[in-house]
């Protein structure tokens, strides 16, 4: 299978940040490889995070199915051989997509959440049940149940609770129903994403006008993904002493 890896100009050496985004239904590692995606990378300078596209397959939507293990592809080879490769600090690592792909990334990002400090759907295709389903996303009903995101994000434990989420859609999306429910059922368990919408449909053309704010958002919270897991290891105790000072003084 095939993956094409972005490294910008500025990026770091080592610790680097890594956003895996999943192409939509139809496209390819290939479709966003794009002016407008190339030109906001550049303009992040040294924030720029590296940027790695796997091939989904025609309609995949990304989840383990008859077809294949997409899912466990993206899980356990993509991002493993991709951190080693790339100098990539697991601590800074994203999930995002457009259309089939932003499904797939609140579909993956639920089962391994601690691999992920953010998820992001762009346009996510997301159905409230599976008789509104396009032809071939699912394999049957049983298996839209398996990987219903809007039921997902109201379970307990919530497995977006420490993720950093984010959602848009054009105001004439035809997703909008279904977003707007994972949006409910995020808010209902406790999770509060950045939910933003503007003019466009479910388009390139919107996407293509939306590079800038995806990557800066990418940029921002990878970074800050990495403060917090700095303090946090700072925060541990050394031995023989407390969480405040090694000597025992608080």
């Amino acid at each position: 299978m095939d993956v094409k890896v972005v490294v910008p100009k500025g990026a770091p050496a080592n610790d680097r940040g890594l956003v895996v985004f999943l192409h939509g239904r139809g496209e390819d590692e290939t479709s966003y490889l794009v002016d407008p995606m190339f030109e906001a990378l550049n303009d992040l300078k040294t924030r720029a995070p590296v940027i790695a596209f796997p091939d989904g397959g025609d309609a995949s939507y990304w989840h383990d199915r008859d077809s294949g293990e997409w899912g466990s592809y993206v899980l356990d080879e993509v991002i493993p051989e991709i951190v080693e490769r790339f100098d990539i600090d697991p601590d800074k690592v994203a999930i995002g997509g457009i259309s089939m792909g932003g499904f797939g990334a609140y579909d993956l990002a639920r089962l391994e959440p601690d691999a992920f400090c953010a998820v992001a759907g762009h346009s996510p295709a997301i159905w409230e049940s599976s008789g509104e389903t396009a032809d071939g996303a699912f394999d049957d009903a049983d298996d839209f149940g398996r990987n219903d995101v809007i039921a997902i994000a109201g379970q307990d434990p919530n497995p977006y609770e420490d993720m950093k989420v984010w959602l848009d859609a054009g105001d004439d999306d035809p997703f909008l129903e279904g977003d707007d429910a994972f949006e409910e059922a995020l808010r209902d368990n406790g999770t509060f994403p950045i939910v933003k919408h503007s003019d466009g449909g479910h388009d390139n053309d919107y996407w293509n006008g939306n590079w800038a704010e995806y990557l800066g958002w990418y940029a921002h919270v990878l970074r800050k993904c990495g403060e917090e897991a700095e303090a946090a290891s700072e925060r541990k105790p050394r031995k023989g002493g407390s969480a405040s000072d090694s000597s025992g003084r608080s």
